[in-house]
């Protein structure tokens, strides 16, 4: 037994640092720059909040303080809430990336086709941005070569011309760039850059200065990238400006810069943009999703009706109300003001009768008695009456028994008590076998009179077979909280023969009732909070 329950410890850790694993992969590594505020702050909280729940989930069990269960309840909680739904919306994003990326590379061959550029190719610079750059180099060249702008250019010399000739040099052909360079320049995309020429004393020589190369480094854009290109062409190396540019040379961090194809708006490139649409909208979904549903608990619960035949029952008792409350869970989270609202929402309907099936507290009397104070004012013509859930054997069931007795509500512990019309018998949970307080039908259906009709609280739907086994007209549960967080609900249901509601297990009808609280976390997502208002009906009336 002690090797299960390692081996589903080690699961359940496994578990969770895998999806922290993910979820910090897709919404911090993809969405931020390395060694950045943001990469920083999202890795932090990504190892401290799952700590916090951890905190959360032991630390009443492990005898902390009171208060600092209240410290550790919310915040711990909660990221549990939102890591469910966070992890969710993620998924989904990943069927939603690769139609993003289609639709933005869609978009940018749109463009270049309109610019009647290639797809991806720099568009910041406009077609005369070219010419200006020559201009701007053959200026600086000359500067470089001892001529003066104003002058103008010089003509330069054909090849082969008497000028050369005269100097007894064979045609200079330096300024003129061949076929084959000029179809290199072309393949490229550069301009040739034009070479001024000076003459100091009958020499003649190319200068090509580090003034022309200044210039050409003020230029800015892309059109300067491509100058730097060709002048740098001649040593054989590329600049690193064009390199990071057009030819994914890694960045320093060693991630491959993005091309200008991989571009979104603003220079981010088309994957982190990507990341970050997917990322942004997980996010908000997840926070509106939790904030919603604690929302919903925390506003109370909502009445609900509904009405059950019962064959046995005599006129006289038709139309009996009962007003079924469980899984209030009082705790770190909920408290005296939960309490109060559901005691004002039970008094406003005036039930015959009050039936508190269960999980009323996570805590002991001692931090939590205040909290249930409120339940001395419940109201009803009949009574309130307790059955232990699992919860209770948690947060020591005999002192709460004792204590709900000292509010007036009457604990019904494998006991019935007569009501007009019917029997009211109530069973103590499952879990209280281990303390060996489990529930005994025989002892309290046993002896009754079988002609009258039998309403029985317990706490779990699970015991209904031996509800049927007894006889019993009508069973009255909780625990299953309705699944409480989709999709939970479908776990929950593979756990309880019926999840929540009214179902029929041969003459007996078992009805659910999806809880007035939470436990954990303060949400419900898919099942909202209720007090159910169970009204018996007479087949005879």
């Amino acid at each position: 037994m002690v090797v299960v329950a390692v081996l589903v410890a080690v699961t359940v850790v496994a578990l969770l640092a895998g999806v922290h694993w993910y979820v910090w992969r897709r919404l911090v590594r993809d969405t931020t720059r390395p060694r950045g505020l943001a990469r920083r702050a999202g890795t932090v909280a990504v190892c401290v909040l799952p700590l916090l729940s951890v905190g959360a989930l032991v630390s009443g069990r492990a005898g902390a303080p009171f208060w600092l269960e209240q410290v550790l309840a919310w915040p711990g909680y909660l990221w549990l809430a939102v890591l469910l739904y966070l992890t969710l919306a993620l998924l989904l994003g990943e069927a939603i990336r690769p139609l993003l990326h289609r639709v933005l590379r869609a978009r940018e061959a749109r463009g270049a086709a309109v610019s009647g550029g290639p797809a991806g190719a720099d568009r910041t610079a406009a077609p005369a941005a070219s010419g200006d750059l020559r201009d701007t180099v053959r200026q600086a060249s000359f500067a470089g070569g001892g001529a003066s702008a104003a002058d103008g250019p010089p003509p330069a010399a054909p090849a082969g011309s008497a000028a050369d000739e005269a100097h007894g040099g064979a045609p200079d052909t330096s300024g003129t760039p061949g076929p084959e360079a000029a179809a290199a320049a072309a393949g490229s995309g550069a301009q040739p850059v034009p070479e001024s020429r000076s003459r100091a004393g009958g020499g003649e020589s190319v200068a090509a200065t580090a003034g022309s190369a200044a210039a050409v480094a003020a230029v800015p854009g892309g059109a300067g990238a491509k100058a730097t290109s060709c002048t740098a062409g001649d040593s054989g190396e590329q600049p690193a400006a064009e390199a990071s540019a057009g030819g994914g040379v890694p960045a320093g961090d060693g991630e491959p810069a993005p091309r200008p194809a991989d571009r979104g708006g603003g220079g981010v490139s088309r994957r982190v943009f990507v990341s970050r649409i997917i990322g942004g909208g997980a996010v908000a979904a997840s926070l509106g999703t939790v904030g919603y549903g604690t929302y919903g608990v925390l506003r109370g619960p909502r009445v609900k009706r509904v009405t059950v035949p019962l064959g046995k029952l005599p006129r006289s008792a038709q139309g009996f109300r009962i007003a079924v409350v469980s899984d209030i869970h009082l705790g770190p989270v909920l408290g005296r003001a939960h309490t109060q609202r559901i005691v004002d929402a039970v008094n406003a309907v005036s039930p015959d009768l009050i039936a508190i099936v269960g999980d009323l507290v996570d805590g002991s009397v001692a931090d939590l008695g205040p909290a249930a104070e409120p339940l001395a004012r419940l109201e009803s013509r009949h009574g309130a009456f307790f059955v232990t859930g699992n919860h209770e054997y948690f947060s020591g069931a005999d002192q709460w028994v004792d204590h709900v007795r000292e509010l007036g509500i009457r604990p019904l512990q494998n006991e019935r008590a007569e009501i007009a019309g019917f029997d009211l018998a109530g069973v103590n949970d499952i879990a209280g076998e281990s303390e060996g307080e489990g529930p005994d039908f025989a002892k309290a259906l046993g002896d009754r009179d079988p002609a009258r009709a039998s309403v029985l609280l317990a706490h779990q739907p699970v015991v209904i077979h031996d509800a049927v086994e007894h006889g019993v007209d009508l069973q009255l549960s909780g625990h299953t909280h309705g699944g409480q967080l989709w999709p939970g609900n479908y776990l929950a249901e593979l756990a309880n023969p019926t999840l929540a509601g009214l179902e029929r297990y041969g003459d007996t009808q078992l009805y659910v009732t999806r809880g007035a609280g939470a436990w954990g976390p303060p949400v419900r997502v898919g099942a909202s909070s209720d007090i159910t208002v169970v009204s018996l009906a007479a087949r005879q009336a």
